[in-house]
């Protein structure tokens, strides 16, 4: 016999939710385990989210921080060893907005702006809306052209 694989008889434990309120003979009749008065004690009582029983809450204790910029511009970046990539893979010597959107590098509402991780060899002209100034050169030095398009 071994204690630890000891179990009640099938049938003998319920599992039933407790009847509160029911009279004192239930032994949890008269207050029905709410204790006595308070908020807490009423029908119909919920405590607001964040309530934390009269303490300063959480959301007021710790101090606000951060700023969010309205007038930022999100670019969706893209390195040069991406475009050398998509040069070798396509033979192209052209890309605009509409190639990057097609090869599922950018959305149609994104700004684009090449930035300079990577290495370039090709010459290839490149059309987007901003390059960072490592990017910049490195496309001109393979004798390419950078030019900026404005978003309509």
């Amino acid at each position: 016999m071994n204690l630890s694989k000891l179990t009640p008889a099938e049938g003998s434990v319920k599992n039933a939710k407790k009847r509160l309120g029911r009279g004192q003979g239930s032994g949890k009749g008269g207050t029905s385990t709410k204790g006595h008065k308070g908020a807490q004690s009423r029908s119909g009582y919920s405590s607001k989210r964040g309530f934390e029983g009269g303490q300063m809450p959480l959301q007021r204790r710790v101090p606000k921080f951060g700023f969010k910029n309205i007038n930022r511009v999100e670019y969706r970046g893209i390195n040069l060893d991406v475009i050398q990539s998509l040069v070798d893979d396509n033979k192209v010597s052209t890309i605009d907005l509409e190639f990057l959107i097609s090869k599922g590098l950018a959305h149609k509402n994104d700004k684009v702006k090449v930035l300079g991780r990577g290495e370039l060899k090709s010459k290839v002209e490149i059309k987007v809306h901003a390059f960072s100034a490592t990017a910049k050169t490195a496309i001109e030095s393979n004798g390419g052209t950078a030019l900026s398009v404005e978003k309509a």
